[in-house]
């Protein structure tokens, strides 16, 4: 069984985040997002893998990535050359597929679940589709699942005024009959072919359609909301290492993982879960606080940052505070006033004084 992972699209809602690169490459954890799509899929067993590019930073996919010898497995990459809907995506990949059953997972998607069983369970069936589903507060904003006696009945893409609050995740595992229903979509309003489409036309053939629930952690990043939500829950759930130099003077509480050529020096506070990456310096009594990841050499002097993902290269230095920030790689904030508590979105190479 094949995996395909959808990683195009414009990410307008991340901009200025994604004006360099796509979003799905933006860390969570210190890792890409679509890294934990990748380790889901490998640990499922699947390991032949086609990534969907397009736009900004194609070509950055395929340099992180390569040809998948460092993740054990073996990737390839279709270009679709404009974000023209996921059904029409998924269509790009007949050749690739070769008629096996397969599995697609939209590359800024992040779950805690091991997909194993889901995989095997569609594997042995005889089913058409079968979808994960998971409860959310916010119906309106997803594709919506109606269920009645354990079965799904209609698939809606974002309903004005919804008829259920199961939301259909961006993970489908398909037969290559998905490819005939594609063949037979037409544009939606925004111009696009829709997944939801394509499924709600599986149910009107009466085709068998199936579903588990996600009962833990989804989460679709689509928003800088939604991305520091899923850094805390991917911290929360990291074990901990420390490979850096700590020195003696440093207070720490919680889980904190420092990864290789780390300095944490003396008067430093740190309270996790916070995960600090390769060749930082950490320094003059800054403090870093809950649901924080801080990107490989950076220099931290001085400030206070919590709930935030500042990536790799940054330099802070001075008595500010920031908080539920997204700060772009290459980015410098040097302090020029009193005390400040700032809130940040800050796309790559950014320098301000503040």
């Amino acid at each position: 069984m094949k995996g395909i992972i959808l990683h195009g699209g414009h990410g307008t809602r991340l901009r200025p985040l994604t004006h360099t690169g796509p979003k799905q490459l933006l860390p969570i954890a210190n890792k890409p997002m679509s890294n934990y799509c990748v380790e889901t899929l490998i640990q499922a067993g699947i390991s032949e893998i086609a990534f969907i590019v397009g736009g900004i930073g194609a070509e950055k996919v395929k340099e992180y990535y390569e040809n998948g010898e460092k993740f054990n497995a073996k990737f390839s990459y279709i270009k679709q050359d404009f974000p023209k809907g996921i059904a029409h995506a998924i269509s790009l990949c007949q050749d690739f597929i070769n008629g096996e059953k397969f599995i697609v997972f939209l590359g800024d998607n992040i779950i805690n679940k091991d997909i194993s069983e889901y995989i095997s369970n569609f594997q042995k069936s005889n089913v058409n589709a079968s979808l994960l589903l998971c409860e959310v507060d916010n119906p309106s904003q997803f594709g919506i699942a109606e269920v009645k006696n354990n079965e799904i009945i209609k698939i809606t893409e974002k309903p004005k005024n919804p008829s259920s609050n199961l939301a259909v995740t961006g993970i489908y595992c398909l037969t290559p009959y998905i490819f005939e229903i594609i063949k037979k979509l037409k544009p939606s309003w925004r111009n696009e072919l829709e997944i939801a489409d394509a499924l709600q036309m599986l149910i009107q053939e009466k085709k068998e359609l199936t579903f588990e629930m996600i009962t833990d952690f989804w989460k679709d990043t689509g928003t800088p909301k939604d991305i520091v939500e899923a850094n805390k829950k991917i911290l929360e759930n990291m074990k901990e290492f420390q490979k850096g130099k700590i020195e003696n003077g440093v207070v720490i509480s919680g889980k904190v993982m420092v990864e290789e050529g780390t300095i944490i020096k003396k008067g430093v506070k740190i309270t996790g879960p916070v995960i600090i990456g390769k060749n930082c310096i950490i320094e003059k009594n800054s403090e870093i606080r809950e649901n924080t990841s801080i990107g490989d050499n950076s220099q931290i002097r001085e400030c206070i940052i919590s709930d935030s993902i500042i990536m790799s290269d940054c330099i802070f230095e001075g008595k500010f505070e920031i908080k539920n920030s997204i700060i772009g790689s290459n980015s410098k904030i040097i302090q020029n006033e009193n005390e400040v508590d700032k809130k940040f979105l800050l796309g790559e190479g950014s320098q301000i004084s503040i």
